[in-house]
């Protein structure tokens, strides 16, 4: 990963918040956004998918969601509307003037990639990762399990599902309030909207990841899909090699 140096800048995201957004390579463009509770160092470069990526020729631009990493983490309910997330991705785009790009996501970022593409985006390639349909068409359903760990914190037993998403967050250093507040950005998007998908879109997602509902029903709802399993389950697949080598795989076909 060393070949590869990342240069960061700021974005002015909605209502004027600032996104910090990485870079690494050179090349046509890739943006890749993070999932929850997460941040673009953990998900795409500490485990070296953007490195990979890199180096098949492309410049990747990885975002940090507001709330998250280096971006700002207001803890105010009017800095998180709804679509806020998507507002900010439709802002980096035109600032850094992006016109030929890639676009994809894991998780929370697969589902802001599909309100973008909802809300007029048009990338030449799609990757969807770590959602499923339920994950889409129904946002309340996860968003109900993080509001549980965000508002009991501490409380969990040892090795449970909300135990790990709560070690999860102490990784990542994570602004639990501001993270709460993330979850009133959660947009549905109709099953119609998603089967208007255009462009060609790589679903993968980890063989025992159902967190968000079927990854392999998202693939056959678009018009142009195609599904690919993986190592792993939500969080562990996000560390495994074959993530980044089957983005490479899709975008440098």
């Amino acid at each position: 990963m060393s070949d590869y140096p990342t240069q960061s800048v700021n974005i002015e995201g909605w209502g004027g918040l600032p996104i910090a957004v990485h870079m690494m390579g050179e090349g046509r463009d890739v943006v890749l956004i993070h999932g929850y509770f997460s941040n673009a160092f953990t998900n795409w470069i500490r485990y070296g998918h953007a490195a990979q990526i890199a180096a098949r020729g492309f410049r990747v631009i990885m975002p940090d969601l507001r709330g998250h990493g280096d971006s700002g983490k207001p803890h105010d309910a009017a800095s998180y509307p709804p679509d806020a997330l998507m507002a900010d991705g439709l802002a980096l785009i035109e600032q850094l003037g992006l016109t030929d790009y890639d676009l994809g996501g894991y998780s929370l970022g697969a589902r802001t990639v599909v309100r973008m593409l909802a809300n007029g985006v048009t990338p030449r390639r799609v990757i969807l990762s770590g959602m499923g349909l339920e994950g889409l068409l129904h946002t309340s359903g996860r968003g109900s399990y993080f509001r549980h760990v965000l508002t009991n914190l501490g409380s969990f037993e040892r090795g449970t599902s909300e135990w790990m998403t709560e070690a999860f967050l102490k990784t990542t250093k994570g602004d639990a309030e501001a993270l709460l507040r993330i979850l009133d950005t959660f947009v549905d998007t109709s099953r119609e909207a998603i089967a208007a998908i255009a462009p060609p879109v790589l679903v993968v997602s980890g063989e025992d990841d159902d967190d968000n509902g079927s990854s392999q029903a998202v693939a056959d709802l678009v018009a142009d899909g195609r599904f690919v399993s993986i190592p792993g389950n939500h969080m562990s697949a996000v560390m495994r090699k074959e993530l980044g080598e089957a983005i490479a795989d899709f975008i440098a076909a």
